[in-house]
């Protein structure tokens, strides 16, 4: 009898064994397939992107952008699959990355693969960022040189700082004695570093030709095709739910909450930045509803696994007047030529969003977390001083680095096409075709 029970013990523990073996391939499979799907949607981010940009720039430079959009994937996929990732991920991370370069402690097993899928397609949208802001002016060989730059090394470095973990590494943002530095899917980590890469980029090349009058005024550009770049804006918001709920990598109900917050904050955004127009222009401006709508994207993108629906929509709303007002003044009082709005909505609205965890943070609100990090939640000023050092040491990072680049290339290269290269656009010019050819 004995026997049999200490037989039936043994067959009961492997059958558990067996079974809890089980739910950990389904588990890790089903892990597999949520982070490609997110993955997936954030490749689709590239169109969205490229549309946005040719939309809300003249027809004759359409076939240019749609070639930066291609090619910063491309050229970029390939530096941050050699040397980017070693960087950003590898075990030695510090204020400068790391030494182990080509895909160190990149094992065989299909997770390694799915994660360095999932972190591409982050990178090369903080690379394509900075296209919109340097539209229809820049020589296409320098933007090929710039986007090798920003995804094989200063993307992931910074990256680092915050996001080693998650792999081999370590970052020093991740061990500040006040808090680990919170920025769930990127809104300084990929957007906000894209935004002030970007304003390094329009002040070293300068405004288009034609932008401002001879006294200074603002002479309006207007894009060629508003329809395009509404649907890039709603390709973007899409793909922003693979962006935000994909970086949790796991398969589990999180993903709903954190898609649902996501979309709060873009929808208010929206709504707060068509007021704003229709209040100073008497009418509802389209392109930059838009803009809001994409600057609550943003906005939201580092908080969205740790605030409580109230912080999203707070976080939507000064999103949306945020994005309106600095759009203005960037254009009108320091006279720079961001023809998108690409500062505004990823530099600026990315700061934002960032600092705004400091001030949301309801983990224990939410039940992810033992206590809330948010100073309007309870949480005292630690967590948004280590906000406040994450969002300035990313600033620093992408202007020093971005000015540095930007005039390198000026001066060893070129940067800016000719007058008459500019006048005739670049699609003749640079790629020897037209986008919108008609036969005589």
């Amino acid at each position: 009898m004995k026997k049999f029970l200490l037989l039936l013990g043994i067959f009961g523990s492997l059958g558990l064994w067996a079974q809890t073996s089980d739910i950990e391939v389904l588990q890790n499979n089903l892990n597999t397939v949520w982070t490609c799907l997110a993955a997936f949607m954030v490749f689709f981010m590239q169109a969205g992107f490229a549309l946005v940009e040719m939309g809300l720039t003249r027809s004759k430079n359409a076939i240019n952008i749609i070639m930066k959009n291609l090619m910063d994937f491309s050229i970029g996929s390939l530096l941050y699959f050699f040397i980017g990732f070693g960087l950003m991920f590898g075990a030695t991370n510090g204020l400068f990355g790391t030494t182990d370069f080509f895909l160190s402690g990149v094992s065989g097993d299909s997770w390694s693969y799915t994660f360095i899928l999932f972190q591409t397609v982050f990178a090369a949208t903080a690379a394509t960022i900075v296209s919109g802001a340097m539209a229809e002016r820049t020589i296409f060989t320098s933007y090929l040189l710039y986007s090798i730059v920003i995804t094989g090394i200063i993307y992931p470095i910074s990256g680092s700082w915050a996001w080693g973990s998650l792999f081999n590494g370590n970052g020093w943002l991740e061990q500040l004695s006040t808090g680990a530095f919170i920025d769930f899917a990127g809104s300084t980590v990929v957007h906000s570093l894209g935004g002030w890469l970007a304003l390094a980029g329009a002040l070293t090349i300068g405004p288009r030709r034609g932008k401002y009058g001879p006294d200074g005024s603002v002479m309006a550009i207007p894009g060629h095709n508003i329809p395009f770049a509404a649907l890039g804006v709603f390709i973007l918001w899409l793909a922003w739910f693979g962006f935000n709920a994909g970086s949790t990598t796991v398969g589990d109900g999180s993903i709903g909450r954190i898609a649902f917050i996501t979309n709060i904050s873009a929808v208010m955004s929206a709504i707060t930045c068509m007021f704003a127009s229709w209040v100073k222009f008497k009418k509802p401006d389209v392109s930059m509803s838009l803009n809001g709508a994409l600057a609550g994207l943003v906005g939201i993108t580092a908080g969205c696994a740790n605030v409580n629906w109230v912080g999203a929509l707070c976080i939507g709303f000064v999103s949306g007047l945020l994005v309106f007002y600095s759009i203005i003044f960037i254009d009108s009082k320091l006279k720079i030529d961001d023809p998108v709005g690409a500062v505004s909505v990823h530099g600026v609205c990315g700061a934002w969003g960032t600092l705004a965890v400091g001030l949301f943070g309801a983990e224990k609100v939410l039940g992810v977390g033992e206590a809330n990090s948010g100073l309007f939640f309870g949480g005292g000023m630690n967590q948004l001083i280590s906000q406040f050092i994450g969002v300035i040491s990313f600033m620093a990072w992408g202007l020093i680095t971005g000015l540095v680049l930007f005039n390198v290339i000026k001066k060893v290269y070129g940067l800016r096409v000719n007058e008459d290269e500019e006048y005739v656009g670049l699609d003749i010019e640079e790629h020897g075709l037209e986008a919108y050819y008609e036969s005589k």
